[in-house]
């Protein structure tokens, strides 16, 4: 963990203290410590969150009452359950980093008297490779939405803002129209970390927004609740990350493709650009990534400029 300005025992007003049973107490105090003293984003506060209530509801099946009960060996009995469920190994990945994250903060805060979770390590062969679509497969997606569809216009300009801009659904989701530049053919995106940054959206993704903010929107939006969101539901409330999921996994399943979502849209995004000769740290700064190791996973996906580079510049192809 990174302290700011105050440790964790300062920021939670807890006191370094005996161990402590395992309860919902010090998930919570580490909920709003992330929150409120490290600003992380919602959606890591929500991973965190369901991880480690597992973890608690796990602990309590196998009758482990207190935090210094637990440790490395009982952590992977855990994750080999979790394993055993079917969950794939990004998911379990990033329950192991809630957990070391989490076992610091025991310690520090005094829940534990040590880190749990201190031999815990966080493998770095757990990475897959990202689903990607091919050009013909995306194009079948966007083309789902049919103009019978009651909300064409939106679905419409949800899916293809996704794709033009290698959006995250919270983000999507999330998106003001003040923070739409239409004259610039730009967006002002918020990602993790509360980090903005600007992201050029093309002429497609254009004109499906101004054909909804023209039409669609103005009959959804509710005088009593305005709201300056830009995709709405049928009710005129904000769509929320969950809807973004359900809507895209929807007109996926009606081009007939399966395990759709809305990151396939964001690695489609990227790998399409890499395919086309983008530079990898332009990839890096449309996709909002704080580290380059992050995009270099779409230079596996895709190797069809390989070849071209090689027919091109090697002296003897």
């Amino acid at each position: 963990m990174n302290p700011r300005s105050t440790s964790p025992a300062a920021a939670t007003g807890h006191k370094a203290a005996p161990t402590t049973p395992a309860s919902d107490a010090a998930i919570a105090a580490f909920l709003n410590y992330c929150r409120i003293e490290c600003g992380f984003a919602r959606a890591t506060l929500e991973a965190y969150a369901s991880d480690l209530r597992e973890l608690h509801a796990w602990m309590q099946a196998k009758q482990l009452s207190k935090w210094d009960e637990l440790d490395v060996r009982r952590i992977g009995e855990h994750l080999r359950g979790l394993d055993a469920r079917g969950l794939g190994a990004r998911s379990i990945a990033r329950h192991v980093a809630s957990i070391r994250v989490f076992g610091r903060f025991l310690e520090a805060c005094g829940y534990a008297s040590r880190n749990p979770a201190e031999l815990l390590t966080q493998p770095s062969n757990w990475r897959s490779l990202p689903d990607v679509l091919r050009p013909d497969q995306m194009q079948a997606l966007l083309a789902a939405p049919q103009p019978q569809d009651a909300m064409y216009l939106r679905d419409r300009a949800l899916l293809e803002l996704l794709y033009a801009g290698g959006l995250r659904a919270s983000e999507v989701a999330d998106l003001d129209c003040s923070r739409l530049h239409m004259g610039l053919g730009v967006a002002r995106v918020t990602g993790k970390g509360s980090r903005e940054r600007i992201v050029p959206i093309g002429k497609p993704a254009l004109e499906a927004t101004t054909a909804y903010l023209a039409d669609l929107r103005p009959r959804l939006l509710r005088t009593a609740h305005p709201t300056d969101r830009l995709l709405l539901s049928r009710t005129g409330s904000p769509i929320t990350r969950v809807v973004v999921w359900q809507i895209v996994k929807r007109h996926a399943h009606r081009a007939g493709l399966r395990g759709v979502h809305p990151h396939t849209l964001r690695h489609s995004f990227a790998t399409h650009l890499l395919a086309g000769g983008a530079d990898l740290r332009v990839v890096q700064e449309l996709l909002g990534h704080s580290n380059i190791k992050t995009t270099q996973i779409y230079t596996h996906v895709d190797r069809s400029r390989l070849r071209h580079v090689i027919e091109k510049c090697h002296p003897r192809p």
